[in-house]
């Protein structure tokens, strides 16, 4: 027999949480006096979206053809936002100095533009953020990835046009800075399925500046699978003291460009006073510069400071430079095979299963190998289940070097 209390106690009836809200911003039609939980009855402005506090769960959707001038702030864990409506994404820009920030951590942002702001695009601080489909053009640096902020995918993303500078003087000979596509200093991040072009300034100090992917202070970041093209550099890697930039992969990258200069790979070794960079691995991209060099590690470079592996390189200028070719010391040798390389100065020694020829692509531009091609069946197996293209390398007993199997 239940006690009188018992009986109270299991009288009470459980009120279920509510279901996650869905909000709706509109630049032009809205109004933040009304629900925001309805196209009908969408906010209007960035700073009713930043302050609130969403739950875990809520979406945030901006209107499809709209902008909004100012900074979007995500602070908020575990949301989604995004985009409804149809026409061109919806449009956060400057200038500001960041159009899209984001503190808070488990977030997924899709169908975004950030544009114009004298920053970043998107500036991530938080763990575990996903930028999917997102466009960030027209800032220092498209996307930011600072210290601390770690486990962060970007991914079928357009950055494009990133081509302003934070620092472009002639005060101090070696500190410009600037036209990032993407700066990244935090650890573990996934960069894949990207289109980057156009990270490109003019420099007092080096003439030209800018880089597709630029990591300084990040360790352990995987950059995959990224049509890249005219930006200055493709990747240069660095640390300031204290800190590493370590483990960082490449794969299956296309790099191109019309730009009168640029390169593929820059990394240093102890000598340098922001290395060493241990253990960059660069495996199965392409390159095309006419007007560049390949790749340059310098200052203490070594097998565990940079390791190639199936790549393509066709350049203009420089193939490779390694400064243990001018000491003479190929126990201090990157570590280097089954590539294929044609240019005008060769400041390396080959692999054993290297070779000096045309790569034979398809043209300037789409770098998958003609047939006859000295690349095709030269590559160790890569690891990866496909190429660039998306064709699966399961089960082949014989790899292409560069990012197309043909």
């Amino acid at each position: 027999m239940l006690t009188l209390a018992a009986a109270l106690i299991t009288s009470v009836l459980v009120v279920p949480a509510a279901e996650p809200a869905t909000y709706y911003i509109d630049s032009v039609a809205g109004n933040d006096s009304a629900l925001g939980t309805s196209a009908a009855t969408a906010w209007k402005s960035l700073a009713k979206v930043n302050g609130r506090a969403f739950r875990p769960g809520e979406q945030v959707l901006f209107k499809r053809g709209a902008s909004w001038t100012g900074t979007l702030n995500v602070s908020s864990d575990g949301i989604t936002v995004g985009a409804y409506g149809s026409g061109a994404l919806p449009k956060i820009g400057g200038p500001v100095l960041t159009c899209v920030n984001i503190t808070g951590s488990d977030v997924f942002i899709g169908d975004l533009r950030a544009s114009g702001c004298n920053w970043a695009g998107f500036e991530l601080f938080g763990d575990s953020i996903v930028l999917d489909t997102v466009q960030a053009d027209n800032n220092v640096a498209g996307v930011s990835i600072t210290d601390g902020s770690d486990w962060n995918e970007v991914r079928w993303s357009t950055i494009v046009d990133n081509n302003k500078m934070s620092v472009d003087d002639d005060t101090h000979p070696d500190d410009d800075s600037g036209a990032f596509g993407l700066l990244v200093h935090g650890d573990d991040n996934k960069i894949r399925h990207n289109t980057i072009s156009r990270s490109f300034h003019t420099s007092h100090d080096y003439g030209y500046d800018g880089a597709a992917v630029e990591i300084f202070n990040g360790d352990r970041n995987f950059v995959e699978y990224n049509q890249t093209a005219d930006n200055d550099t493709f990747t240069e890697l660095g640390h300031e003291s204290g800190e590493t930039a370590d483990d960082n992969v490449f794969a299956y990258n296309s790099v191109t460009s019309t730009k009168p200069s640029g390169t593929f790979l820059i990394t240093r070794g102890a000598q340098s006073h922001i290395g060493p960079v241990r253990r960059t691995l660069a495996i199965n991209n392409s390159v095309n510069l006419p007007n560049g060099d390949g790749w340059s590690c310098d200052q203490g470079c070594g097998p565990g400071i940079l390791k190639l592996r199936n790549n393509t390189v066709k350049v203009g200028k420089k193939v490779g430079y390694d400064d243990s070719f001018d000491t003479h010391n190929p126990a201090d040798a990157a570590d280097e095979d089954r590539g294929v390389y044609q240019g005008a100065v060769y400041q390396f020694t080959l692999g054993a299963r290297s070779v000096k020829a045309d790569p034979l692509y398809t043209s300037a531009t789409d770098l998958r190998l003609k047939a006859g091609s000295p690349a095709i069946g030269r590559a160790e197996n890569p690891g990866y289940d496909e190429d660039l293209a998306g064709k699966s390398l399961i089960g082949l007993t014989s790899w292409d070097s560069g990012a197309y199997q043909r």
